[in-house]
């Protein structure tokens, strides 16, 4: 049994592409697959209830709109403490992204935040605050210097 129908894929590709910013985007992209808006709907809530689609958000093209001041913060979390440190710092409007991953050798950060702000500065108050809510002090801060690439995962798509 093939986990997705060929109609499943081509919804999924249409639900890739930037999303039609117009009163009925889910009939444009319904239209693009060439079945109706109820069909496309029902389809995607068949997708999400068997755990096959996760989830679905914009992407914010952050220096477009003034964030130019992002960073990558590395911190050095005590292991019992981590997941409800990264509650707290994930929970912050300036964090977008916040995992784990395991340290290496010389590199002892284990929790890592990707922050987004207009200037430097308010990047450094930000970490400060996560810090002061946190109690966690040992961090290095890496600063963006140039962004290679600003797409999401793509899936189904032709080989080229």
């Amino acid at each position: 049994m093939e986990l997705f129908s060929e109609l499943d894929k081509e919804i999924i590709k249409a639900l890739q592409e930037d999303f039609p910013l117009c009163e009925e985007p889910y009939k444009v992209l319904a239209q693009r697959v060439g079945i109706s808006e109820e069909e496309f709907l029902k389809r995607v809530r068949r997708l999400v209830e068997e755990k096959k689609i996760r989830k679905m958000g914009a992407v914010l093209r952050h220096r477009e709109v003034g964030f130019n001041a992002n960073a990558l913060c590395a911190w050095q979390v005590p292991p019992d403490k981590l997941d409800d440190i990264a509650q707290v710092m994930s929970s912050h409007a300036a964090v977008s992204h916040c995992y784990d991953r395991t340290p290496a050798p010389n590199w002892n950060y284990n929790l890592y935040t990707m922050i987004h702000a207009k200037t430097r500065d308010e990047c450094e108050q930000i970490i400060n605050e996560l810090s002061t809510m946190t109690g966690v002090t040992d961090y290095k801060i890496l600063y963006t210097k140039r962004e290679w690439k600003k797409t999401g995962m793509k899936y189904f798509c032709e080989a080229t």
